[in-house]
Formats: structure tokens, sequence, C-alpha cells
């Protein structure tokens, strides 16, 4: 027999792990900058530079860029900072030996400071980082068999999940910020910072198309010596090519911001009134298509003994790709800010999830909103001030038929996030979270490896009786009724008058054995 096969690329999910470790350094700050009196602000971005297996370890290395704002012993409305990069390298430990591709997930930092003198600052930042691992395997599925003689096979149908692939990039976006007309020009930039917001992508083909928005902070000493600062949302949309992509197949996407700068530039009056903002967006891309396959699930040949070898191999089918919103508000007492709060002039955050749930029919991802926000006090000691706290959130997807054995990949970022003052102390925070996910499930098939074929026993074969009369059991199938007893599925019909539908539990049956000369 000729065997007819077709090959699958099966996407393959490895272990992944959660890894929490800490930065710990001195900073000293450099002789061209103030003496510090107090840290008002400090925050911190995690770069993965490399990360590759160590037999049961991860060796992941990269960097931490930080900044630091601080008061000057000048007096409380001299404001100065500080940035910097500290490298890491983190062995982290696997359980399971992972996949052909290691990747990270999410890596978020909370940054301490802490004064140790007038001229030295300590840094601890404690990391979270998620890993991910991924690799694809060809699963040679038959498809049917062919031989001169006749056989009778029985196929059927699956739309399964193939891997295409999987491509990672940078798309540079470089935007300018123009400072609104009741700004004083920039004199000296003291702390900028740009998130990703509401980024959405989409297939094309060849491509990946992205579209977004930077929002960018800006902190600076203006001309005058007077502090200002200027936020918003600058939005980008560019293209990165993607070979092999179509707007009819599917996609997962891990992006995160890498390198960005932020710097004073001259407008078109030659004035100080715009900032340059660069930024790198790090894309890892992983492309699916649906593909409808037909499958060989059973032969037999009448006279003949046939014997299917078989070997249990697991696809996957689509269930569901969803974009879904929760909208998370709430209130705070803050002991702290009730007196002499005049205003908010900044806030960003960070989302921590755990694994999400599935159960009931639904996708259940919960976690915490990490929320800094800083504020201008009517203190001309200690202008500003800053508060750190944590938000839950509770988000639920409905999926019907949702089940533990499905595989979920669930990408939660955040799209909008706003503090205002209540007064009394109360502070309000709002915020969008976006839910992007990916489900999938199992489609166990038991594919035939090769066909082997014993001897018939002649005398059995002729002592068995000539017609059969059978009443239908649950779950008997004409296929099932027709190899039993050495027979067709259109014989069986032809005798019976069954022109259409399937058999019932009860109906009344004469079977033929199929004519055959042995020898």
């Amino acid at each position: 027999m000729e065997q007819i096969k077709k090959t699958v690329r099966a996407g393959r999910i490895g272990p992944g792990v959660t890894d929490q470790f800490y930065v710990d350094e001195d900073i000293n700050i450099p002789e061209a900058k103030y003496d510090a009196a107090r840290v008002v602000y400090g925050s911190g971005r995690i770069h993965v530079e490399d990360i590759r297996p160590a037999e049961h370890y991860a060796r992941v290395t990269g960097r931490l860029s930080y900044q630091i704002l601080y008061e000057t012993e000048d007096g409380g409305e001299q404001l100065s900072s500080l940035a910097g990069r500290l490298p890491f390298e983190e062995m982290v430990y696997m359980e399971e030996e992972p996949k052909d591709q290691l990747f990270v997930r999410g890596a978020t930092a909370e940054v301490s400071v802490t004064l140790i003198n007038s001229r030295k600052m300590n840094l601890k930042a404690s990391v979270d980082l998620t890993i991910g691992s991924e690799g694809a395997e060809e699963e040679q599925i038959t498809a049917d068999m062919e031989e001169e003689s006749t056989i009778y096979k029985k196929f059927s149908e699956r739309e399964i999940l193939e891997l295409c692939t999987v491509q990672k990039d940078v798309y540079r976006i470089k935007e300018e910020i123009h400072l609104p007309a009741a700004r004083e020009n920039i004199g000296t930039l003291l702390l900028g910072e740009s998130a990703l917001r509401k980024l959405d992508t989409r297939l094309e083909d060849g491509g990946l198309v992205l579209r977004g928005e930077l929002q960018v902070f800006c902190l600076y000493e203006s001309q005058n010596m007077k502090t200002e600062w200027v936020e918003q949302s600058v939005p980008f949309e560019g293209r990165l090519s993607c070979e092999g992509a179509g707007e009819e197949m599917y996609h997962c996407v891990y992006a995160s911001l890498g390198d960005d700068s932020i710097e004073a530039r001259l407008d078109e009056d030659g004035e100080v009134r715009i900032f340059g903002v660069e930024a790198s967006l790090e894309v890892r891309c992983t492309v699916y298509r649906e593909e409808k396959i037909r499958i060989l699930e059973d032969l037999y040949a009448p006279g003949r003994k046939l014997t299917p070898e078989r070997e249990e191999v697991i696809l996957e089918s689509l269930v569901m790709q969803n974009h879904s919103k929760c909208r998370l508000t709430e209130q705070l007492s803050l002991p702290e800010i009730r007196e002499g709060t005049l205003q908010i002039c900044h806030s960003s955050g960070f989302l921590q999830m755990e694994p999400a749930q599935i159960q009931d029919g639904e996708i259940r991802a919960e976690g915490v909103l990490n929320v800094m926000f800083l504020y201008v006090r009517a203190d001309d000691e200690q202008p500003f001030g800053i508060w750190q706290g944590m938000v839950p959130f509770s988000h639920s997807i409905e999926c019907s038929g949702a089940s533990e054995e499905m595989r979920c990949d669930i990408e939660c970022s955040l799209e909008q996030l706003s503090v205002s003052l209540l007064g009394n102390g109360e502070a309000e925070v709002k915020a969008a979270l976006s839910f992007q996910v990916f489900l999938r499930k199992p489609e166990r098939v038991d594919n035939i490896l090769d066909v082997s074929e014993q001897p018939v026993d002649a005398k059995e074969l002729e002592n068995a009786p000539g017609i059969v009369g059978y009443i239908v059991k649950e779950g008997d199938t004409l296929w099932d009724l027709a190899r039993r007893y050495n027979t067709t599925e259109e014989g069986i019909r032809e005798v019976n008058d069954i022109k259409e539908g399937t058999l019932r539990p009860g109906d009344r049956l004469l079977i033929f054995k199929e004519n055959m000369g042995i020898l």
C-alpha cells in the first residue's frame, strides 16, 4: 500500500516560568550635578538583551534603565535628575526542559531609591520576569492509502490550526511634541517618560500593521528657572515585514518598549519648544492559519485481515480570538495628601496578572494595577510628592464550552490611566484595561502509521454465516457493521432500503456477507 501523507506544522508550547529577582546598586552623583537633599521620584524599565537555555536554567542578561528626580540642597524649588543603565544577569530555574525558543512574555520593575548621603543614592528594583518557550514539530498525517485491489476507507475532516511563522522585529517610532502656547521655553529636561498605549495590530499580505499611542511626559526647567511639565498622547502607525502572513490568518503579538530617548529641539522660529521622541517597539509575532485537512480514520477489505498501526498525534484548533476591555474605577483614601496638595501632574502604572483561569464557560483574568502619581504641594521646601500603591482588578471573558484542557494565551495591557483629586484626602483612579485572548483546544488524531496484513483463516471465513439478522444498538454505524460482517455500507443500504440518514437504535437489519471467491 502507498501512503499519502499531509505535513502539518504544529506549534508546541513548552513550560513557562515566572521569576522575581532584585537589582541593588549604589549610584554616585556626578561632579557636574548638584548635591541631593531628598529623592522625589525613581522609575525603571527592564530591557532583556539575551535569553539562552543552560541545562535546567534560562540565562537572562539585560539592563535596567532608570531615572531619578531629586531636590537639591540649594532649596526645594531646585530640582535635578540622574539617568543611567544597570546591567544584570539572572539564572532562572526551569523544572521542565523548555522548547526550542525561549522568549520574554513580560518584564516589570518596581523601583525604590533612598539617599545615602548628598553624593550617593541606593537603587533597589524588584523585577518580575515571565519567560515562555515554544517550538514547532512537523507531523505526518495519513490522508489516504492507495492500492490496486479494492479497499474500503473511512475519512474525517478536521479544521486545525497550523503554525506559519514566528518573527521578531523592532519598529522605530520617531515623533515630536510641541509645547502649548501657555508653557515657557525649554531650558533643561529633568524627567522624560514614555509608555505604550492602545496598541492594535492586524495582518496583511506579507506584513504586520501596527497602530497605537505613546503617552509621553516631560518635566523640565524653563529658561526662566521655572518648573514646567507637559503630557501628551502621540499616535503612531507603521508596518513591519512578516513573510508568509495573510489577511485571513491569525496572530499572537507580544510587544514592549525598548530603548527610548527624549530631547529638546528648536522649532521653526528658533525657540526651544519641541521635544523629540524616539522609541523602539520590540515585537514578537506568531502567525497561524486554519486549514481543513482530510484524515484516514480506518480501512478494511472483505476477505482480508488488515491491521492499522496507530499513533496518537495532538494538533490544535482555534476556539476564539477575542479583544475585550475592562474599565476600572477605584476611590482611595490617602491621608498623606489631605493637606496642601494642589494638583497631580503625572500618573503611570503597569499590570501584574495571575495565570488565567478557565472554568464554567468563561476565562477569568485577575491581578493588580500598580499605580504611581507625582503631585504638587503648597510647600516651598518640598513642592513635589509621590504616591505608589496597587489597585486589584478582575475581568471575565465569556466563552461557551471553554474547559481546562484548552490553552489560553492572554495579553493584558493598560490603555488609559488617570488619577484625580476628590478633596479631603481622597483620590480616584480610572483605568481602561485591554485583554487580547487567543484560545485553542487540542485535536487528538488517531493517526495511521502503517497497515499490516495477516493470513486469513479460510475455514473460519467460510463457516461464517452468509446472512445475519441484526438489531441496531446505540452507537452502531453502517461502517462498523460493514467492517464486522465482511460486507460494504452500500450493500447494507441496498438490502435494507436505507436511502439516507443514520441508523436508529431498534432498527432491524439483514446483513449479507459480501460474495467472495476464496480458494
